[in-house]
């Protein structure tokens, strides 16, 4: 995963728990697409203060998504509901093409509804 994406991601997961002068430049920059030197001027401090302040919060999202790994498990999550999603589809096919199952066809409609809740 291209960095950028990941802590954009993490931001999200996470961003609540950095200041909000945190929350803000990361937010230029990997959001906005501002540069260092943008987002110094708009925030009349230097360039360097400005990455320095981004480095560090992106070493605390990193380190909370290390210690809790919430995007981790999320991720986890999402690919065994895409799994699951697979199997019901598998079942109702073979259903089709075998024995025609109401009860079947229903319990594989309401398997794939569930997920579907679940990944929004």
């Amino acid at each position: 995963m291209a960095a950028n994406v990941e802590i954009t991601i993490l931001l999200d997961y996470y961003g609540e728990m950095l200041t909000e002068k945190q929350r803000n430049f990361l937010n230029y920059y990997y959001n906005d697409d501002l540069s260092l030197s943008e987002i110094a001027e708009n925030e009349g401090i230097t360039r360097q203060g400005v990455r320095d302040a981004i480095k560090r919060a992106e070493a605390l999202l990193y380190d909370m998504e290390e210690k809790l790994g919430f995007a981790k498990r999320l991720d986890n999550i999402k690919a065994r509901l895409t799994e699951i999603m697979e199997c019901a589809d598998y079942i109702n096919a073979y259903n089709l093409e075998h024995e025609l199952s109401r009860e079947i066809n229903e319990k594989t409609v309401n398997i794939k509804s569930l997920v579907l809740d679940i990944m929004e």
